[in-house]
Formats: C-alpha cells, structure tokens, sequence
C-alpha cells in the first residue's frame, strides 16, 4: 500500500524528532559515536527502513561494537522508532554501524552515496 505524501511528511518528522534524541543521547555517552541518520523508500516502508550509526574512525566503531554498545544504541533505536509510531518486527535489522573513516576511504566522503549503497544494500 502506497503512504500519502502527507502521511510520509509525518512520518519523516517524528523520525528526525526521535533519532535526534537517540543521536544527542549516543553523543554524550559512547566515545567515538558522532551522528546518526536513516535512509528508507516510503514505497516498501517500514521494511526499507535503515538507521546508520556513523563514528569518527573505524577503530572507534570497532571499540563500541566489541564493548557491547550495539545492543544499547539497538535500544535506543527500538524507542526512537516506537515513540515515533513506527511498528518493525525486528528492530536490529533496521541498525547499521558506520565511521566517517569508512566514508572518506570507500566513497572520498561522499555520504549521499555511501547511504545510497547502504539502502540498495550493497554495503
């Protein structure tokens, strides 16, 4: 079933409003975390969904991983979606890791394109 351009818009603003609170949560408590974004085609929603978690360098991303910080920002994730009104069947297969360092060597820092790959899985 097709989303209205409004529904999407909806949609689309209580992500922003509850990643951004996840994101300013993430920043002050995992060394390394420095943003976060999604990427999703309202056309298969909320299947398409993707929240990328982005770090500074690979080791940071690496760091976190190994400490069990995936499990906690997967948390943060899994309320972020709910208080936003979007129902997954598996919340962790909506969250992906990243560094900035992946980003510069594998796409020269251009993250339009590196989110493109993620969202056609291709990385």
């Amino acid at each position: 079933m097709s989303l209205s351009k409004r529904t999407q818009a909806q949609i689309e603003r209580r992500l922003i409003t509850t990643l951004t609170e996840a994101c300013e949560t993430a920043k002050s408590q995992i060394p390394g975390f420095v943003w976060l974004t999604h990427v999703v085609d309202y056309e298969a929603f909320p299947a398409s969904l993707k929240v990328v978690w982005v770090f500074d360098t690979q080791a940071s991303k690496d760091f976190a991983l190994a400490d069990g910080e995936a499990s906690y920002m997967g948390e943060l994730t899994a309320r972020a979606l709910a208080d936003a009104q979007v129902k997954v069947r598996n919340g962790s297969a909506h969250v992906f890791f990243d560094s900035e360092e992946e980003c510069q060597r594998s796409c020269g820092g251009n993250w339009p394109k590196r989110l493109a790959q993620k969202q056609t899985g291709r990385n």
